[in-house]
């Protein structure tokens, strides 16, 4: 069953035919600061975010305090820490939700939230969340996605790590237990991501296999992966946001500083708008310099009734004569009065 493709957040309508929604990830970049975590919100509306977007957890509804081999993490920028160790680093208070969403109201931003288990949705309800994210490490937990659907709020699903037939069952389990607006992002869980790992054309496959509107989750350290990812149909770009790339939080290293942030927003927006349609219409700020184009030209001044040989005519700029096209067809005609070097050929003057 296919669905139509568009949702609406507080308001703003989601599609392809609207300017890429940008959505900054506070994520773990607050650094246990209540006061960063203000901040990143104001400046991601300085930036021209359309959202900010937090994280909903704790240690303690996102795994177990153990030890054992299958809760450690070896390699990447969270080597040596338990599971536990690094969410309760990590994770957003939940008595500052209530103020930040307040904070980014104020402002005029949109605020929502990626919940990891029930309590968190039901926080978030009580909040009045206007819409939810699931990431992709939760998007295999349809009992999850089937309880925030029953919210009815619109969804947004990051696919990283997923099969095609494990999206399947998550936009399957959401659109069966009520949601009526659903979008996925496209997304490489990697931290930071390599641009050589996103495969963007797999947006454009997405859309074609799903019918849902798609964006992207780019963890990539730069913006032209995002940027690139417009041209290929994304209508959303979620990229982690922070105030210093060096302030060595968790998810400090691979996030955007608020000048990258403006630029994201700023950038795809051209790109998007570059995108258009398919025309072949000249376009009115060309036309201006349709003058400047080649036409024919007599280059050897003339007496009435003289043949014009290949050497009297030429292909040149301005365009004010007949279209160079028309060149093999009035060598050997004649002129009907005299004309001087500079003069534009025209039907006119031949005979």
């Amino acid at each position: 069953m296919k669905y139509t493709p568009n949702i609406s957040i507080s308001g703003r309508r989601i599609a392809k035919d609207m300017p890429p929604y940008i959505i900054a990830e506070l994520s773990a970049n607050h650094n246990g600061d209540f006061d960063v975590a203000l901040k990143i919100i104001t400046e991601a509306k300085k930036a021209g975010a359309d959202a900010v977007k937090l994280q909903t957890y704790t240690a303690n509804t996102i795994t177990i305090d153990c030890d054992h081999e299958d809760f450690q993490i070896h390699g990447g920028l969270w080597d040596g820490k338990t599971l536990h160790q690094l969410y309760e680093e990590a994770h957003m208070p939940w008595e500052w939700h209530k103020p930040l969403f307040k904070h980014a109201r104020d402002l005029g931003i949109t605020i929502f939230s990626s919940p990891f288990d029930a309590t968190a949705v039901d926080l978030l309800e009580d909040l009045n969340a206007p819409a939810y994210k699931i990431a992709s490490f939760e998007m295999i937990d349809l009992p999850l996605i089937q309880y925030v659907a029953r919210t009815g709020k619109p969804m947004i699903i990051s696919t990283g790590m997923g099969s095609a037939e494990e999206i399947q069952e998550a936009i399957d389990a959401a659109l069966s237990s009520g949601c009526k607006e659903l979008a996925i992002l496209h997304c490489v869980s990697s931290y930071p991501a390599s641009a050589h790992d996103y495969n963007l054309r797999t947006i454009p496959d997405m859309i074609a296999r799903y019918g849902l509107v798609t964006g992207l989750s780019d963890h990539t350290l730069d913006n032209t992966t995002a940027i690139a990812s417009v041209a290929l149909g994304a209508a959303l770009i979620e990229k982690h946001f922070t105030l210093d790339r060096n302030g060595g939080g968790p998810d400090d290293s691979f996030s955007l500083e608020p000048a990258e942030m403006a630029a994201l927003c700023r950038d795809s927006k051209t790109a998007w708008m570059a995108l258009g349609k398919a025309s072949y219409e000249r376009r009115e700020s060309e036309k201006g310099n349709i003058k400047f184009r080649r036409s024919l030209y007599f280059v050897r001044s003339l007496t009435a009734g003289d043949v014009i040989s290949p050497e009297d005519v030429k292909s040149i700029r301005p365009g004010m004569g007949m279209a160079p096209k028309h060149l093999p067809s009035i060598i050997g005609h004649r002129v009907v009065r005299d004309v001087k070097r500079g003069t534009p050929v025209t039907s006119s003057l031949i005979v």
